[in-house]
């Protein structure tokens, strides 16, 4: 599956993250561990500064239980629209 750039405009448009710092962060994830809660929570951390949202200690416990325990969805597009 091949991410489009008609993916990443819409992204943009609704988190202000531009492509290339998902990329960044995509490139070091592909590099580390998604099994590692500390990994995912840096992530977690780092796109909250990016978007200016803030993620609550229970919302970062679901999305890294979703991420370790692989329930993320495959297709990304679906989760934009």
């Amino acid at each position: 599956m091949g991410i489009t750039d008609s993916f990443f405009d819409k992204v943009e448009k609704k988190t202000n993250v531009s492509k290339k710092s998902i990329m960044d962060i995509a490139s070091r994830l592909k590099d580390g561990d998604l099994k590692d809660e500390k990994t995912i929570r840096n992530v977690i951390e780092e796109l909250s500064a990016l978007t200016g949202k803030s993620v609550s200690k229970e919302q970062s416990d679901k999305i890294v239980k979703a991420v370790v325990g692989d329930q993320i969805p495959n297709n990304l597009e679906d989760m934009i629209d």
